[in-house]
């Protein structure tokens, strides 16, 4: 059902992935054994940092904070997504939509800024590994995080109040499975140039900035791995920074992949919301994995807990 008057906007309805019941039955069973293994394996990475006490240093900080972005992310849409997947009711309050698209904003910009924090950590660990204890303290870490998180989700608070500022008199139908700034947007009958530009700026001085940060740290870190004479130097100055770029990679390419691809004369609304899946659904799943892959103190912190974990039940029993 569309709304056409502005003062009956109470409510807008979700595009779900798919109305076909032998399509939603099998995307419901995929995305609630994606979600649990999301929460399994951030769960697993939090639970390793804060128990063994070898990976309480600063770096891990900031690991411990990204696996919280990837449990707190997908869980700001894919609760609700799987509710639609198995019900006829698509629709969000208009509160709730602009609850949603807040938390999902807010969390996606901290994590832009805490990869490029964790990328700053890991210059200074590899570019002044005599400095990095007096650099990077607890409490410049602390600092740090407060700042990647203050910085999030204060840009979110000025898109979110600008969005939902619109007035809405076209459609309340949104293009997505998630309420987001684009399909919002699209959907007012007022001047969107202020929510636009609003965008344009945040996006070019946080964003960018962020991701020059990142680019500049890796641009001298390669430098100095470069310079290293033995091969096993450049092996274990590579291996201390290898998950934290693979992460990187899988992160701004799917959300350029998602954002900024050239649209194209197929254009496919389905086919976008189901690419969307990457960078809210897959990347938050897949970063653990690299972590508990690529990182022996990671993989070794884990194996202790799955090795207290099965003697507890054990001796339970």
């Amino acid at each position: 059902m569309d709304v056409y008057n502005l003062s009956t906007v109470t409510q807008f309805i979700l595009i779900g992935l798919s109305d076909l019941p032998e399509v939603r039955y099998p995307l419901f069973v995929a995305f609630i054994i994606i979600y649990q293994i999301t929460l399994l394996g951030n769960g697993a990475i939090l639970l390793a940092i804060v128990t063994e006490r070898k990976l309480q240093t600063p770096m891990y900080y900031l690991l411990a904070n990204l696996s919280l972005l990837d449990i707190f992310c997908p869980s700001a849409t894919v609760p609700k997504m799987l509710k639609n997947l198995l019900t006829e009711d698509h629709s969000i309050s208009f509160v709730g939509c602009a609850l949603q698209l807040y938390f999902l904003v807010a969390l996606a910009g901290t994590e832009v800024f805490l990869l490029a924090v964790m990328a700053y950590d890991r210059y200074v660990a590899i570019c002044f590994p005599l400095r990095y204890s007096l650099i990077m303290t607890k409490v410049r870490s602390v600092q740090l995080l407060f700042g990647t998180w203050a910085a999030g989700f204060l840009n979110s608070f000025m898109h979110t109040m600008t969005t939902f500022s619109l007035s809405f008199c076209k459609s309340n139908r949104v293009n997505q499975y998630y309420c987001d700034i684009p399909p919002v947007v699209a959907l007012s009958c007022s001047s969107t140039f202020i929510a636009e530009l609003l965008i344009l700026l945040m996006g070019s001085i946080f964003g960018v900035g962020a991701f020059l940060i990142t680019l500049i740290s890796y641009i001298y870190i390669v430098s100095t791995i470069l310079k290293i004479q033995s091969v096993e130097g450049k092996r274990k100055a590579f291996s201390t920074c290898a998950s934290h770029l693979l992460v990187v990679f899988l992160f701004y390419g799917t959300t350029i992949f998602t954002y900024i691809r050239p649209s194209s004369s197929q254009h496919s609304p389905a086919r976008d919301r189901l690419i969307s899946m990457l960078y809210g659904v897959i990347t938050p799943m897949l970063n653990p994995i690299i972590y508990s892959l690529r990182n022996t103190e990671v993989k070794g912190a884990l194996r202790k807990v799955f090795h207290r974990s099965i003697c507890h039940k054990k001796h339970d029993l």
